[in-house]
């Protein structure tokens, strides 16, 4: 690997949802210890071996490649071994930070990713790097891409999910079956046994799969549906409220508001038919 390089970013004061603010890569042979950063951190260990300790974790012992998640204002150690380690890290923020804690994407208990795919992450890791060089708003974001990458590349490395084409493409298929039965009622486990397996596990592949538990998609597939009653009929708001399998108008005014920021009487008004 080459002399160490880093690049330090200010993100935008728009660049509200992932912003990248930090870029390098090194040969490491030292220790880091009891450090605490602002922001979360990745750092991708292409060869060599050694730890890494947290308070959630203990000492933990780390070999390449694999990743590890850092998180903001926990302290943290890590070290290479004698030989030292190659390695490429990245410093993130934003609220999307919160959507991939709250998926269960990244997890401060596990913030280790063995990788199967090293070539994948390098590239994605090299390309951040550049974007972050250029130094211009499409830089910035398409940094921010890259670095989304990142984590979607590791949580199916850690899921095995990497290794498992014809797995992926049985999950599209109960994503598909989901999506066409959404406007009926979802027993979780039934749809789970009729897919063979454990509500768990359905609900933890399901959401790796689109980024939503099922019942989320179901409803968001039902609000769906409903914007589009509202905007291409004249039925009743209770009777779209039926259609999308909510019985109770009152309820689904209500979640309608929430996710829209409008009632459906003001959606409706907003596209009046032609």
């Amino acid at each position: 690997m080459r002399d160490a390089e880093a690049i330090y970013r200010t993100p935008l004061s728009a660049a509200g949802g992932l912003a990248v603010t930090g870029s390098g890569r090194q040969h490491a042979r030292r220790a880091v210890t009891d450090r605490k950063l602002p922001s979360f951190a990745v750092v991708l260990v292409e060869r060599g071996q050694g730890w890494l300790e947290t308070a959630a974790t203990g000492r933990m012992s780390l070999t390449g490649p694999a990743l590890f998640w850092l998180f903001p204002n926990r302290v943290h150690s890590y070290a290479p071994d004698e030989g030292g380690w190659d390695e490429r890290w990245a410093l993130f923020e934003g609220s999307f930070t919160r959507d991939f804690v709250r998926l269960r994407i990244i997890a401060e208990r596990h913030p280790v990713v063995a990788l199967h795919h090293l070539d994948e992450v390098v590239r994605l890791f090299g390309k951040l790097h550049a974007d972050l060089l250029d130094d211009t708003n499409l830089g910035q974001a398409s940094a921010a891409l890259m670095l989304h990458r990142i984590v979607i590349s590791a949580a199916r490395q850690a899921s095995g999910a990497a290794d498992r084409r014809q797995e992926r493409l049985d999950m599209a298929d109960i994503v598909e079956s989901l999506r066409r039965r959404a406007m009926q009622p979802l027993d979780l486990a039934a749809f789970a046994a009729e897919h063979g397996m454990s509500p768990a596990t359905l609900r933890r592949r399901f959401t790796l799969e689109t980024g939503l538990p099922p019942k989320a998609f179901q409803l968001r597939a039902r609000m769906d549906h409903a914007k589009q009653l509202l905007a291409t009929t004249d039925e009743k708001i209770e009777t779209v409220a039926a259609m999308v399998g909510l019985d109770d108008p009152f309820y689904f005014s209500r979640v309608f508001h929430e996710r829209e920021g409008c009632s459906p009487r003001e959606f409706r008004a907003r596209y009046p038919r032609v």
